[in-house]
């Protein structure tokens, strides 16, 4: 049995940039403020690798 993109139950988006917060709590704030907390820290740990891996690959190639 072939599970097609169109069976899976949507994955509900977390924060949507540039989404209307006019209807959002304080503490729903708070919570979206830490997510994307999270997601600027796992994206600079990323840059910070791929920084790391050129470095090395331009050293080895000098």
């Amino acid at each position: 049995m072939s599970i097609n993109d169109e069976d899976r139950p949507a994955r509900k988006v977390a924060h949507e940039i540039g989404c209307d917060l006019s209807l959002l709590s304080a503490d729903e704030l708070a919570q979206r403020i830490d997510l994307l907390k999270a997601e600027i820290a796992r994206l600079e740990e990323e840059k910070a690798r791929k920084g790391a891996s050129r470095s090395a690959a331009e050293k080895f190639f000098r």
